[in-house]
């Protein structure tokens, strides 16, 4: 999906009330970094990976000698390269961990938290699936709990076609499945081990469109890339059915599967000007690009309390 850079109104009040950025149109966006030159390596989150490799592509248009890489391997994954010292930014679909943390700073690595946005954690059929409109969080975690003895359709839900469910999902190293398997079972990491697992959301995509009896859960915004291929399921907490959407996910009446989504800053990495600089690009047009890919921005000033605190933890 093509991001549109053109100022926009939540662009400029950004810059209006932020004196290190500048709304020029030139390329070169930021005062003092028209030099800029280095690396930038960020890793972590495949749901975060839509919007920081967006931002990626955009930043190095405008700062050629600047190589900004950004990998998949998951929060998880993301956060033990981050705490190695291996990356300067990790993104991550949940909260780090106390043990992670404890592990970063044994390793002098003291993390930026910055939150950038909400996500919806989708359930999704084939667009061939003509029976599944909604599912119950007790029915979700029938299928999904440990040991389950669901395996076809039948057994989910009477009337429904005793056809084998053929299960996508997030690997254990991704921030997806521990939000899911903690909303849904009530236990991080509790799940059902018989399941085609990826820490890549678009090998998900593919098995799910693939296949007309196929469930799966992965990132809203792949949903919205997708909605040719897939089938959107509504989710009752007990409360009625809720679809996904950007109104559902910010009021969190879309429950229990509504999250927030971050970068993690290594807090010596800021230092450096083409880090400091990627950064500061990041959350100033992140409020104007999420809603492009089905993610949820957050009220303005959050943004602005970030970048004064990059400002602040850089020294400049």
């Amino acid at each position: 999906m093509p991001f549109n850079l053109r100022p926009t109104p939540a662009a400029l009040l950004l810059c209006l009330a932020a004196a290190t950025l500048s709304c020029s149109g030139d390329s070169e966006r930021f005062r003092g970094y028209g030099g800029l030159e280095g690396a930038v390596r960020v890793d972590g989150s495949s749901t975060v990976y839509l919007i920081t490799e967006a931002m990626a592509e955009e930043f190095q248009a405008d700062h050629p000698r600047v190589r900004v890489t950004v990998g998949i391997s998951g929060s998880g994954g993301g956060f033990k390269r981050f705490c190695d010292g291996e990356t300067d930014i990790s993104d991550a679909s949940r909260p780090i961990t106390e043990p992670e943390l404890a592990g970063c700073r044994a390793k002098g690595v003291e993390p930026i938290e910055i939150m950038v946005g909400f996500d919806g954690i989708s359930v999704v059929v084939n667009a061939q699936n003509e029976l599944v409109r909604c599912l119950t969080v007790d029915e979700l975690r029938r299928l999904w709990e440990p040991g389950s003895s669901v395996s076809t359709w039948s057994d989910l839900r009477a009337g429904w076609p005793a056809e084998e469910i053929i299960l996508y999902g997030p690997g254990p190293d991704s921030g997806t499945f521990d939000c899911f398997t903690e909303a849904v079972i009530g236990q991080v990491k509790a799940s059902r081990p018989d399941f085609t697992a990826s820490e890549d959301d678009n090998v998900l995509v593919a098995g799910v469109a693939g296949d007309r009896y196929a469930l799966g859960y992965f990132g809203y915004a792949y949903y919205v890339e997708n909605t040719e291929r897939l089938k959107l399921v509504a989710i009752d907490d007990g409360a009625g059915c809720v679809f996904p959407t950007p109104e559902t996910i910010q009021s969190r009446e879309y429950s229990p599967l509504a999250r927030p989504l971050f970068i993690y800053i290594n807090s010596e990495s800021v230092k450096r000007p083409e880090v400091k600089a990627f950064a500061e690009f990041y959350l100033r047009f992140a409020p104007d690009y999420l809603p492009q890919v089905g993610y949820v921005p957050l009220p303005l000033d959050r943004y602005l309390t970030a970048i004064d605190e990059l400002a602040w933890r850089s020294g400049q």
